[in-house]
């Protein structure tokens, strides 16, 4: 199989490939006589491998290590949960600081007017500046105070 094939098959696309074979990632291609990468089954076996870890999130250099562990037969299960696990904290980590990021988001929305007043919490919030209070919220109260 040529890359393109190959690319078309794996999911993996050419430039990805070949940034992986640079990287040392996947072995270098054999290549015919014109210098094409030529693939076999095995690489492309590689590739889906490679694929599937990647969209699970996976870096390079895990995936690496995964590939390495994949190839040998005489490999610890547990080195492979490891990993995984150490995966799934990092994924859990980041689903934690966008959870945080979303509730900031929701709470600065929930305090702009969104009218054509200039005042804004959301921009306030990314410039550092201190929050005040909306205007329609404190003469509300001063009018049921005064009755």
């Amino acid at each position: 199989m040529n890359i393109g094939e190959v690319a078309k098959r794996s999911g993996v696309p050419a430039k990805t490939i070949r940034y992986y074979e640079s990287i040392g990632l996947i072995a270098p291609a054999e290549r015919s006589s014109a210098g094409y990468r030529v693939y076999g089954e095995k690489e492309l076996q590689t590739l889906h491998f490679v694929h599937r870890a990647r969209n699970l999130g996976f870096p390079v250099k895990q995936v690496s290590e995964l590939l390495t562990l994949w190839r040998d037969r005489e490999r610890a299960s547990g080195d492979v949960k490891a990993l995984a696990r150490e995966h799934l904290a990092e994924i859990d980590q980041r689903m934690a600081e966008l959870q945080a990021m979303r509730d900031t988001l929701e709470h600065l929305i929930g305090r702009c007017h969104g009218d054509h007043r200039p005042d804004c919490p959301i921009l306030a919030d990314l410039a550092g500046e201190p929050a005040e209070e909306p205007v329609g919220a404190d003469t509300k109260s001063r009018v049921t105070a005064n009755g």
